[in-house]
């Protein structure tokens, strides 16, 4: 059905959520009524989120520590902010996404950040990729403060939360996770419990990297179809049909003029940078290694990303890494 657009799946029913998939994305005149909403960090995907908070029907108050990002979010309807403390005064939920463990850290706990300026009757959903601990101590700062607090990172890319079609991973209490569901209705496709608290975290750690990996694939895989003589269009084609499928292909295949969402067809400028992808691949190996697993795969993703960082190209979408390949493959910038 074309216009359904957020599932809701669990193993358990959970208080105020039913199962199965929501008939179509709740309009403003069907949903409850306008909440205000505070959005910390406006970047390439906090702002398209914000901006489809602001569609339906919510006050948005959005900050972020770059003034050009906040300068960007208000042509989308959000109403910018000096502080974090001024974006969070009488908001109904604060919603976080920002780059690293470091940025939440200082969001939530610093002087002036969310725990010191909000009303402990708002809800807190903190949608960033961090590692576990962060996100534990996080978990127990707000519970010791009297807040609700889910960890709720996403995946989808710029498309999903430009379209309002990410995929949410939910950890907290189940209560907690039934109100945040309905807060992040008109970001998401799917909004995922996971289990109790850090658990989003965890599953999103698992499925970027199983991402970066099949990234690595569709780079080997491009160029060595290529090297035989075939068509990029039609290996392509054939690929996504087939066993070599996945969402890395469909959405990021690293050749010009295949996949509209491909960075390659712009020069490789990024929807994900690669420094950001090294990042997540290194919480998954930090995470293996507490728990005493090895990650082969995941190792040599993190020693491609890390030859791109080292010759400059932090800045660069992750699916650049077809350069350590054939650095003759086409779409690629110019050094």
């Amino acid at each position: 059905m074309q216009n359904a657009v957020a599932k809701f799946v669990t193993s358990r029913a959970l208080p105020g959520l039913r199962r199965g998939a929501y008939a179509g994305r709740v309009t403003h005149s069907t949903r409850r009524e306008m909440s205000t909403v505070a959005f910390i960090g406006l970047g390439n995907m906090g702002r398209r989120m914000a901006a489809n908070q602001v569609k339906s029907g919510n006050e948005v108050r959005g900050y972020d520590v770059v003034p050009e990002a906040v300068t960007a979010a208000i042509a989308d309807g959000v109403t910018p902010t000096g502080s974090i403390a001024e974006a969070v005064q009488g908001a109904d939920v604060v919603v976080t996404m920002v780059p690293k463990g470091d940025h939440a850290r200082e969001a939530y706990l610093a002087d002036g950040g969310i725990l010191a300026s909000a009303d402990p009757k708002t809800l807190l959903i903190d949608s960033s990729t961090i590692d576990v601990q962060t996100a534990q101590d996080l978990h127990d700062a707000a519970s010791a403060k009297g807040f609700r607090f889910v960890d709720a990172p996403v995946s989808g890319g710029i498309s999903g939360a430009e379209a309002g079609t990410l995929t949410f991973m939910v950890g907290g209490g189940a209560a907690d996770v039934a109100e945040a569901a309905k807060y992040i209705e008109p970001m998401a496709g799917n909004i995922i419990p996971t289990g109790g608290p850090t658990s989003g975290q965890a599953a999103k750690i698992c499925n970027n990297m199983m991402l970066f990996i099949n990234l690595q694939a569709c780079a080997e895989g491009a160029v060595l179809a290529r090297k035989f003589g075939l068509d990029a269009k039609v290996f392509h084609d054939i690929a996504k049909v087939s066993s070599g499928n996945s969402w890395a292909l469909q959405t990021w295949y690293p050749v010009p003029g295949v996949t509209e969402t491909a960075a390659a067809n712009r020069e490789f400028a990024a929807t994900f940078r690669t420094d950001l992808a090294l990042k997540d691949v290194g919480l998954a190996l930090a995470g293996a290694e507490q728990v005493g697993v090895d990650l082969p795969a995941a190792k040599l993703v993190a020693g491609e990303f890390e030859k791109v960082i080292a010759e400059g190209d932090a800045d660069l979408d992750c699916s650049v890494i077809i350069r350590n390949i054939d650095p003759t493959s086409p779409g690629l910038p110019q050094r």
